[in-house]
């Protein structure tokens, strides 16, 4: 974080992702869920939570990633993307001021209950629904305490942060699951991201964790031949043992108008997929 000045008074940079939101006290960012504070970028999110579900970890999805197993899954509010076909919107799309239904809790509560519900086949935490990222100091804290229990962190994230916040979360990331949302730099642009940075942070993940990738394929958008081949090359660059998860997008937030996507087209973005790659499976159909 640093901090500006000027005739408004003291403006702070977050610097949590590449949106460098510039926040004067009480502003929040493009996230919604981090905020200038009185001496600080804050976080508007913390402890709150509006999605609590024990998951089948393949939910998430991950294929192989300890198959058969549960985990406690836990989301918050806030995105620092605008998708507009976003899946979750009603929590990604909210903010602090948002109608929404949130439950109080904090790092030791969320291990403990992991750790209570293990006899359950719960082997840990999982960090989905919205976008964890945006949520750092709670995610970094809750991380920690249910590591030192000898249970499992999972993240669902987006992969658009800043490399010192990345590198500081891998080491508490037991797998990952990262959207992969097309492989068109003006794509990414299109909703407020950078596909070069997703890409460096997929490739750090994958030196230090189990990770799975998830396109959500979108008809007219990122559905392509051509960058599905250069999608299924750029991970198998990485390795071929990656799992790529094809997903059926539905009409939501403001692509209500659409259908879900063509199964055809998922069914042929596969077998191009797999040319390159060991594990593609299609989801969501």
């Amino acid at each position: 974080m640093s901090v500006l000045t000027g005739d408004g008074g003291p403006e702070y940079v977050c610097d949590l992702c590449p949106n460098l939101c510039r926040l004067r006290r009480g502003d929040a960012g493009a996230c919604r869920a981090r905020a200038g504070g009185e001496k600080a970028v804050v976080s508007l999110n913390y402890g709150k939570l509006t999605s609590i579900a024990l998951d089948p970890i393949e939910k998430k999805p991950l294929s192989r990633f300890h198959p058969g197993s549960k985990i406690l899954s836990i989301g918050s509010f806030g995105c620092n993307l605008r998708c507009p076909w976003c899946q979750n919107h009603g929590i990604s799309m909210a903010g602090a001021e948002s109608p929404l239904h949130v439950e109080t809790a904090d790092p030791q509560g969320v291990a403990e209950e992991a750790a209570r519900l293990s006899p359950a086949g719960n082997i840990g935490v999982a960090y989905t629904y919205n976008e964890p990222l945006v949520g750092f100091e709670f995610v970094y804290d809750t991380a920690r305490a249910v590591k030192a229990r000898g249970l499992k962190n999972v993240l669902v994230t987006n992969g658009y942060a800043n490399g010192p916040y990345w590198e500081k979360l891998l080491p508490l990331m037991d797998a990952m699951n990262i959207d992969l949302k097309s492989y068109r730099a003006d794509f990414y642009k299109r909703i407020g991201g950078d596909l070069d940075v997703v890409k460096a942070n997929i490739r750090s993940a994958a030196a230090q964790c189990r990770v799975e990738l998830t396109c959500l394929l979108i008809d007219g958008e990122n559905d392509s031949g051509a960058e599905m081949e250069d999608m299924a090359g750029f991970i198998a660059g990485i390795s071929e043992d990656i799992p790529l998860h094809i997903s059926r997008a539905f009409p939501r937030y403001r692509y209500t108008g659409r259908a879900p996507t063509n199964l055809e087209s998922m069914r042929r973005a596969a077998k191009i997929a797999k040319k390159r790659l060991r594990y593609v499976e299609l989801g969501n159909i």
